[in-house]
């Protein structure tokens, strides 16, 4: 798929987000960009592609809600002309011992991570089958990726990115052969706010490239699932070779 006149809804737009939209647009893809919290991050990104000459627009969107969702995609198609590409970076990632572990904190990790995706993929992908082609790539993380948990206190989180990878197969399935569904799990690409010394050297320890990714990893690994034509229900982890200790 060629990404020149294209138009792509990118979910949790901020940070690795900003550095896939920025490609995106350099490639000639117009962009619809949501955010629930981080609406200066997506105004900036706006700003930028249409200097880049696409066209931009931003949609305050919490992912937890179906309505918010389905108004979303309804939206993007009528102020932008169409839809071809859906990006689910929507995400979040916390950290809650077992002793408080709930209903809560269950499905805060599923519906931001597994159900947005749900929810957006088949809300999208009637607006893509109609053009007769389209692609969807979810976000995961490279620990569910390879197929076993890392860290204690994360069951809810790493539930959701699993239930994502097993969407994502489904999806591509069920959507093929007009639309082309794949996963990015993303490892070591940009360090937290507030990461200490020691653990940021012990991540640099842990992984056999021995650095940070960089968004512009992310972005790489994006187009190349957005212009191939015949890779579907693939996951491409990009972790510095992290999976591998």
């Amino acid at each position: 798929m060629d990404l020149s006149g294209r138009v792509a809804i990118l979910t949790g737009g901020a940070r690795i987000g900003q550095g896939v939209a920025r490609e995106l647009a350099r490639r000639g893809c117009s962009l619809a960009l949501t955010w629930r919290e981080s609406r200066g991050a997506a105004a900036d990104t706006v700003a930028e592609a249409r200097e880049l000459g696409v066209a931009a627009e931003s949609f305050k969107v919490d992912v937890r809600h179906e309505t918010e969702i389905a108004t979303c995609v309804s939206d993007v198609v009528k102020q932008l002309g169409r839809l071809d590409i859906l990006v689910n970076m929507a995400s979040t990632y916390s950290h809650v011992p077992f002793a408080r572990l709930g209903a809560k904190s269950w499905a805060e990790a599923v519906d931001s991570n597994a159900r947005s995706a749900f929810l957006f993929s088949i809300r999208a992908a009637p607006h893509m089958k109609k053009s007769g082609a389209g692609r969807i790539i979810n976000f995961g993380d490279w620990i569910a990726a390879s197929g076993r948990p890392r860290y204690a206190g994360y069951i809810p989180y790493y539930a959701a990115k699993s239930a994502v990878a097993g969407l994502t197969q489904a999806l591509a399935l069920e959507l093929a052969p007009e639309i082309l569904v794949n996963e990015v799990s993303p490892g070591p690409i940009i360090p937290p706010k507030g990461l200490s010394r020691e653990d940021h050297d012990k991540v640099i320890a842990a992984t056999p490239l021995r650095r940070w990714g960089g968004a512009e990893e992310i972005a790489r690994a994006v187009v190349f699932l957005i212009e191939t034509d015949f890779v579907t229900g693939e996951c491409i982890r990009v972790d510095g070779g992290r999976h591998l200790y």
